[in-house]
């Protein structure tokens, strides 16, 4: 079953591995590897050691030409919109990556193969993995493909906040001062296990409530549904 997955995910993400064992290693999380009694080094956290330095010089390398005229900062701002925890796990969910993840019992249970935190770092593994296995060409073209693509997209949903912010106060310059433009997070649940905690929040203006977006943490569920009334924005 493992391998028929792996045979999957090789074909969506375009790359076949010649050591089908690093392949294995980079969807090896540590509570499965300290379940079956493996050493320390036998979960992927090496490889998305590997994997999270390797990304950051091919994500520089691409900005670095594609925006000849923006400076330093505005690149690092960029680079650390597009390879956020939430945006690498999108691209998990994207390519199915969870589905090929070795978990431990408990951490199944607990619905780790969906975790923002577990399914970014399985990216950044991957990433490690392909590049001690293909060279540095072949891991380009991973993140050139996959991490680097719809970048305005990506900028947007990491601005989020500041963006909704700065619409909302553009409204209030317009409108009638008697009208409430306040802007509102409001956590309207929290489920799950201390350790695996899912929360819920909304996004209010004045009286009218807008979106809702759901997170591995407060701010991450607020950045949510701050980008979903952005996109619902823009529709109207």
């Amino acid at each position: 079953m493992m391998k028929k997955k792996l045979e999957e995910l090789s074909g969506r993400i375009g790359y076949e591995f010649r050591e089908e064992a690093l392949f294995v290693h980079a969807m090896t999380h540590s509570t499965y590897s300290n379940e079956k009694g493996y050493p320390k080094t036998g979960s992927n956290e090496r490889l998305e050691f590997l994997g999270d330095a390797v990304l950051e010089i091919c994500s520089s390398d691409y900005l670095y030409h594609m925006y000849p005229e923006m400076e330093e900062g505005e690149l690092s701002k960029l680079r650390a919109s597009i390879v956020c925890e939430p945006t690498l796990a999108d691209l998990a969910r994207s390519l199915k990556i969870g589905d090929c993840l070795l978990l431990g019992k408990g951490e199944e249970k607990t619905g780790g193969r969906f975790r923002d935190s577990i399914l970014s770092d399985a990216v950044e593994a991957l990433i490690g993995a392909i590049y001690l296995d293909g060279g540095f060409a072949n891991a380009k073209e991973f993140v050139d493909r996959f991490v680097m693509d719809d970048i305005e997209h990506k900028k947007l949903f990491y601005d989020s906040k500041t963006i909704l912010q700065e619409m909302v106060q553009g409204w209030e310059s317009q409108s009638n001062a008697k009208e409430d433009h306040t802007l509102k997070y409001e956590l309207i649940s929290e489920e799950g296990p201390d350790h695996a905690k899912v929360f819920t929040a909304q996004v209010r203006i004045g009286e009218t409530i807008y979106a809702t977006g759901k997170g591995s943490s407060k701010k991450g569920a607020e950045q949510k549904a701050a980008y979903e009334t952005i996109l619902l924005l823009k529709k109207r």
